[in-house]
């Protein structure tokens, strides 16, 4: 039998349909490496096939419940990530030309055994999302979110910041750089603009991080704006002693290293820890550094300040990881709620009366954030440190009456280049 030549655009479209539906089993999404896709543009443009087919993710369940009365075909191999990828290209991304996202759709499922029979349905679904893309470009926003977050976010937020929670869904996340120095010329030379403290944003790009000046020398670390605020509320003297908890990536090490702290940084995942290093190792900062776990580390000794930046349902990271909220379940975050209160105790007996304790997470959910700040406060020992206004500069919005920080991609950043910004909790405590 005469082997079958791909036309243009089928491996692509192969290999991102590989991605979504591993993404679509419960992995994380990670862009393309250039070792996956060596050209750049194709590269780029699987990526954005499959973060489109992501962001829009909870619209395109709304296309296939009206399309495929008897929902998506069990044992059907890669047929469901095609057909929405397929989606994303036909609705959300016209200008990539409707041909193109039929047919490739077509034979990329006749490419595969389990999903070969169910090309002339795949054609079939394009054809009439194709005729009727301009009112599906306009289904409701409250589909991007799961029932099982959206209400509960527009009880908590508001309508209105519902809205734009939507829109930043869709429009994705700029780049965040914390600097090591002031350097209003490396700023401009990276066409950034300061947004809140030592944080710069980079609203386009046309390199990958790694070519941006600055890199090499280790001037900046990546950091989006919100993750930035934690390290920057310990307020204690050069010289502290200070343990960073599940520190991975590393960008709150820096900044307290940046801070003159000495500092201990420790975290479970071996691969991250050795990531981390690499990077301290490119920014010029030597930290103590090690790979164990939180719940059976023993410290050597007590510490000044404590920053946990507790493990979490990561909900607030959903501009850069839209899949993160289609993986949530209300037992996964009551799962995550107890690790939290578990870490909390240990932490908080590893600090010197007098000591701080920061507590953060990168989520949504008042469950890991506000309510978890209302237990710890309950802890025999603890009193409250309230956060104010002015320590967090031009966002003094996100300063709630308790004195935590809450961050919602619905509160804009001040500046040229504000924007929005990831979701983030907050707390501050002294031990007594």
């Amino acid at each position: 039998m005469k082997k079958q030549k791909n036309p243009p655009g089928l491996k692509l479209r192969l290999l991102a349909a590989e991605k979504l539906g591993a993404v679509l089993k419960g992995a994380n999404f990670a862009p393309f490496s250039v070792s996956e896709i060596a050209d750049g543009r194709d590269r780029a443009l699987a990526n954005r096939l499959v973060t489109v087919a992501l962001r829009r993710h909870g619209q395109i369940n709304l296309m296939l419940a009206r399309y495929l009365d008897r929902g998506v075909p069990k044992k059907s191999g890669s047929f469901e990530a095609i057909l929405r990828l397929s989606l994303a290209h036909l609705v959300f991304l016209p200008e990539l030309g409707d041909h193109s996202a039929i047919f490739l759709a077509v034979e990329a499922a006749k490419r595969d055994t389990r999903s070969q029979h169910l090309s002339k349905l795949m054609n079939a679904v394009l054809r009439r999302a194709q005729a009727e893309a301009h009112a599906l470009r306009h289904l409701p926003h409250e589909a991007l979110f799961p029932d099982t977050l959206g209400p509960l976010w527009r009880d908590t937020y508001g309508a209105a910041a519902i809205e734009e929670f939507a829109a930043a869904l869709v429009e994705g996340a700029p780049l965040d750089l914390t600097l090591k120095e002031a350097d209003p010329a490396l700023i401009e030379a990276l066409g950034a603009a300061p947004v809140l403290a030592d944080t710069v944003r980079i609203d386009e790009r046309d390199r990958p991080v790694e070519a941006l000046p600055g890199y090499e020398e280790g001037r900046w670390w990546v950091q989006d704006a919100a993750a930035a605020i934690p390290a920057r509320l310990l307020g204690l003297a050069p010289g502290a002693r200070v343990l960073d908890l599940c520190a991975a990536p590393g960008g709150k090490t820096a900044q307290l290293l940046k801070a003159g702290y000495a500092v201990t940084a420790v975290d479970n995942d071996a691969e991250r820890v050795v990531r981390m290093q690499q990077n301290f190792s490119r920014l010029g900062y030597a930290p103590q550094v090690l790979t164990a776990d939180v719940l059976a580390y023993e410290p050597e000794g007590r510490f000044d300040g404590i920053l946990l930046d507790a493990p979490c349902s990561a909900t607030g990271t959903f501009r850069r990881h839209p899949e993160v909220i289609w993986h949530r379940s209300a037992a996964d975050i009551a799962g995550r709620v107890a690790l939290q209160r578990r870490l909390i105790e240990r932490a908080l007996g590893w600090l010197d009366a007098g000591g701080i304790l920061v507590y953060c997470v990168c989520s949504l959910e008042p469950a890991e954030g506000e309510e978890q700040a209302h237990w710890l406060l309950g802890r025999d020992g603890v009193e409250a440190l309230p956060i104010t206004p002015g320590e967090v500069g031009g966002l003094a919005g996100a300063v709630t009456d308790e004195g935590f920080v809450r961050t919602h991609p619905g509160l804009p950043l001040p500046g040229d280049k504000g924007g929005t910004l990831d979701g983030f909790f907050v707390a501050r405590v002294r031990r007594r």
